[in-house]
Parts: C-alpha cells; sequence; structure tokens
C-alpha cells in the first residue's frame, strides 16, 4: 500500500514505516503529524485517485529530528568587470517516519 501525499508544497510518494525527508516543520521530535492532503491511494491493486485531493484520507507520521543538508555553493562571476560573489546555503531539513496510511 502506499500513497501519493502532498508535504509543504512537495508531493511525495509514501508507504508505511519509510523514513523521508520533508522541508522544515514547526514541530518537535517524537510529535505526531497528521497530512490530509492525498492525491492517491494504491490499496493492493485499488487506486483511488482524488480530484485533487481524497475525502477522508490521511497518512499519520512521526518527526524523528531535524538536519540540515549539504552545504551548496553559490558563485556568480561577470567576466573582465571584477565582480565575484561567493554565497553558501545549507537548507534545512525534517526527517519523518510514516506511520499509517487511512483511505
Amino acid at each position: 500500500m502506499f500513497a501519493i501525499v502532498t508535504i509543504a508544497g512537495q508531493q511525495f510518494k509514501v508507504e508505511k514505516d519509510q523514513e523521508i525527508f520533508v522541508h522544515k516543520m514547526d514541530a518537535e521530535e517524537g510529535d505526531s503529524v497528521s497530512f490530509d492532503q492525498v492525491n492517491l491511494v494504491d490499496n493492493g491493486g485499488t487506486v483511488n485517485v482524488g480530484t485533487p485531493q481524497l475525502a477522508g484520507a490521511s497518512v499519520s507520521a512521526t518527526v524523528l529530528g531535524h538536519q540540515k543538508g549539504d552545504k551548496v555553493i553559490v558563485f556568480k562571476k561577470k567576466r573582465r568587470k571584477g565582480y565575484r560573489v561567493k554565497n553558501g546555503h545549507r537548507q534545512s531539513f525534517t526527517k519523518i517516519k510514516i506511520n499509517s496510511i487511512v483511505g
């Protein structure tokens, strides 16, 4: 059984007991969170597709922790002008574990 769910503006294909990284959420480690924007549920070959979301379907998950991603270097340069700018960025993520899919 799997579902396609929208979490923080991104769509993820999730299964039970799967661990995924999503954009940082305002939840503490160990909290339970529920996602109601379920777009599709496949239950052993029986597919339910929402238009755009399924009514009554939800995905529950547990927050495992917060982490930062790898550093991304942003380097800008204009040739022959002496213009160089170097910036770095690290995206914050939340690691969640899918507990159940109801649909």
